[in-house]
């Protein structure tokens, strides 16, 4: 992996107006959802195949609503398939952004990890008597394994 490493730094200000502009999405958008896992397991997902198949559906039930129940709502079917293809480009831009922060904060946050690591390794191996034993005791708890428990078999009586 090649990476070019990251300089930069984020003003509490620039800061804050990347969350209100996060909270003025949000706010534009109040019918958005919180699905359960489970919800999300279940309900039927609309991909590029089927975009395609709910247009055709769609144009179908509008040229001939004739042959659709009475409880069928032709209207809601419209909004929310307007309202999806409205939020589909939304989405894609959305998921674009969270994928460039999701991968800045690993590169930022693994430079950050393994500066840490050269500092701790200086400090073992050049901090004794000056100080530094407690800190780097504490820092090396970092990399202590809790035991494996092994579970004892006991007989059933």
């Amino acid at each position: 992996m090649s990476t070019t490493p990251i300089s930069a730094t984020l003003a509490q200000t620039d800061r804050d107006v990347v969350l209100q502009a996060i909270a003025t999405i949000k706010e534009k958008l109040p019918f958005l959802v919180d699905l359960s896992a489970d919800d999300r397991k279940t309900l039927p997902k609309m991909g590029d195949k089927s975009r395609a198949f709910v247009s055709k559906a769609l144009e179908v039930a509008a040229q001939n609503p004739e042959f659709l129940p009475r409880s069928f709502d032709l209207d809601e079917m419209r909004k929310d398939v307007q309202l999806f293809e409205a939020l589909y480009p939304v989405l894609l831009s959305l998921t674009q952004l969270q994928e460039l922060v999701d991968d800045t904060s690993l590169a930022v946050g693994s430079e950050a990890y393994a500066a840490a690591l050269q500092v701790y390794n200086y400090a073992k191996a050049s901090g004794q008597g000056a100080g530094l034993d407690t800190v780097v005791a504490e820092m090396g708890k970092r990399f202590t394994r809790k035991p494996v428990k092994s579970e004892s078999k006991e007989p059933i009586l």
